[in-house]
Parts: C-alpha cells; structure tokens; sequence
C-alpha cells in the first residue's frame, strides 16, 4: 500500500499589486469606498524581485521577513524607517488626492510639519529644543518640494509622535490603512495593507514595514504560517518576524480611512 503525502505550501504572495496578491480559498477582499486609502493600498506595486534593499543599496541583512516588496523608493539616507514607512504611504494618498491641506504630521516636539505652510515657503528650523517655523522659502507644489518636506517629517517625527496622533483602536475591527504602533526608542509601527474576510466571519489582515536602518517597504511573512496573511484573533500578541506587539497596539487615523477629506 502507497502512502501519498501532500506538502501544503504557503499561499504566494507575488503578484504585480497588493490588490492582486492571492486570498486562502474561501475568503474575499473587504469593499472599501472609491478613493479611500485602503483602495490606494491595494493599488501600490510590488516589485519583480523579493529582495530588501537598505537606503545604501545594499541588501538587508534578514531576507526571511518579507512575504514581497512594495515599489516604493527608500530614498539614499538612513531616513524612512517604521513610522516614517507609515507616514511616507499615508502622505502619498494624501498626495494622489490632491488633499495637500490634510498633509501634516506632528514633530516628537508636538510642532505641526504642515505640507500646506511647506508650499508657501515656510520651512522649519531646530532652534534649541524645538523646531521654529520660518516662512522666507521658495513657493511651490512639484515632486522635489514634496519629497523634500517628506525628509523633514522623517528627521523629526517618529513612532512616539505618530502614536499621540492616531486613535487607540485595540477590540475594534481591522481595516486597510490601520497602524499597529508601539512609541518608543526603540519603538516599532507596521500598516495594514488588505483585509479579508470569509462567509464565517473570520477575518485576517496583510501588514508592511520598513525597520532599521532605512529599506524597502515589505509585506510581512506571518511567522506561524509563512504566508502574508495573520489572523485577526490574535490571541492578545501581534507576532511579526522583527517585532511583537501587544494586545493594545491598534490604532487608526483621527478621520478614519475615507474617501474625502475635509481641511484641519
């Protein structure tokens, strides 16, 4: 008598969007509005290869967390790590949406980092403890002066001062856009990418990163399955392969993930 044994693998997660990255069978994508971040989420390219990338070329050194690779520049300093990963994508849907007004992130000293004010010339200077707005700079909206306030924003903010700004979400549903975030130094924060769901009820989430140094924003394997989905029921721990987060660590933006935005 043969006996047949069958390997199950991990469900793949290459794919040319998130949006196109493969569910377990029986689950669905959660609807989400047009225009909302979760559906510019799921709009991000992946990149051909899976490989990380720190800001100075080279390859990371841990290659076993990523499920893929968001096509999304790192840029050359040691700037875009975890919270500013999270920032950096928040920023750019802004960006899409032509929402200027509503990019605006709080420095660790509690200074607002207004991309509005940025177009009109002002700009910010670390005098002593705090940062000083000073407005005598060039005018303008293009990709370089966007990409230069984003720079600003990841110098002085960090997990401490994205988490003063989100909402404490922990027992609440999961939705795309969603920031598991511990403040601190170190500290850590991840995004949820997707959410999916199945006619149970049962729910799970796809996340990404950047970490330290600066890299390429990833999808996260899950460590208990090495596929990029995690459970929604999670036992009270967030496990990920770099970082492991309490049961309190969701959280979610101050307007929640909609479609439009009204100014602050």
């Amino acid at each position: 008598m043969k006996l047949l044994f069958v390997i199950l693998l991990p469900l793949s997660c290459f794919a040319q969007t998130v949006g196109t990255i493969a569910t377990p069978p029986g689950f669905e994508r959660m609807p989400v509005a047009g225009g909302s971040f979760g559906q510019w989420l799921r709009s991000i390219s992946l990149k051909k290869s899976n490989t990380v990338y720190l800001y100075n070329g080279q390859p990371k050194g841990n290659q076993q967390a990523q499920a893929a690779v968001l096509d999304v520049s790192v840029g050359n300093k040691d700037l875009q790590q975890c919270a500013d990963a999270v920032m950096r994508l928040r920023a750019e849907w802004l960006y899409a949406q032509q929402q200027y007004d509503w990019i605006a992130f709080r420095a660790t000293d509690g200074t607002l980092l207004s991309y509005a004010a940025w177009q009109q010339g002002c700009r910010y200077r670390l005098q002593g403890q705090r940062l000083v707005k000073i407005c005598n700079g060039e005018k303008g909206n293009n990709r370089a002066a966007f990409q230069a306030y984003l720079e600003l924003v990841f110098s002085y903010a960090g997990t401490s001062s994205l988490q003063r700004e989100l909402v404490p979400a922990a027992g609440k549903a999961v939705w795309p856009g969603d920031v598991f975030i511990q403040g601190g130094s170190p500290g850590h924060a991840v995004i949820v990418m997707d959410v999916i769901t199945n006619h149970r009820g049962e729910y799970k989430f796809m996340l990404a990163q950047s970490y330290m140094p600066a890299q390429d924003i990833h999808i996260l394997k899950n460590p208990a399955d090495g596929s990029c989905w995690y459970d929604a029921n999670t036992g009270g721990m967030l496990r990920t392969p770099e970082w492991t987060f309490a049961g309190n660590a969701l959280y979610k933006w101050p307007d929640g993930n909609a479609s439009t935005l009204t100014p602050r």
